[in-house]
């Protein structure tokens, strides 16, 4: 059962970083600030909901996945 558990985690992982690499940036940082605010005004497309929230589940279950797994 802890292997089974510690390959999803893996996989999980893998996924997860996929998901975090495929977002686009959406930190603009002093730009900004100088008139090019396109983090305010932009609308987000399907693609990056969907990543967000694919992001947020993989996260949990990542989290969830190392408490069992070091309950185990």
């Amino acid at each position: 059962m802890l292997t089974f558990l510690m390959v999803v985690q893996l996989l999980v992982a893998i996924a997860l970083t996929v998901a975090v690499v495929l977002q686009e940036s959406k930190g603009e940082g002093m730009g900004s600030i100088g008139g090019s605010s396109k983090l305010f005004f932009n609308k987000a497309s399907q693609k990056e909901i969907i990543l967000e929230k694919a992001t947020k589940y993989l996260a949990v279950a990542f989290l969830v996945l190392g408490v069992v797994i070091s309950i185990l």
